[in-house]
């Protein structure tokens, strides 16, 4: 669970900032949108291929440079 302590003197607005920083960091929001609906074990598997997939994509074409 995301959670911000409030500084004595830090406003509301920076503190809503590092809330929104970090339920980001911890994937909180996209893994409610994921479980959203349920999702059958072949569609995950196909979600999980296509990130790999990304992934190493997206490190291959970093190497290259």
């Amino acid at each position: 669970m995301a959670e911000v302590i409030v500084g004595e003197r830090e406003s509301l607005e920076s503190a809503l900032r590092r809330f929104t920083k970090r339920v980001q960091q911890y994937g909180i929001l996209s893994e409610a949108r994921r479980r959203r609906h349920y999702e059958k074990p072949s569609v995950k598997r196909k979600r999980k291929a296509a990130a790999k997939r990304r992934k190493t994509a997206r490190s291959n074409s970093m190497s290259r440079r």
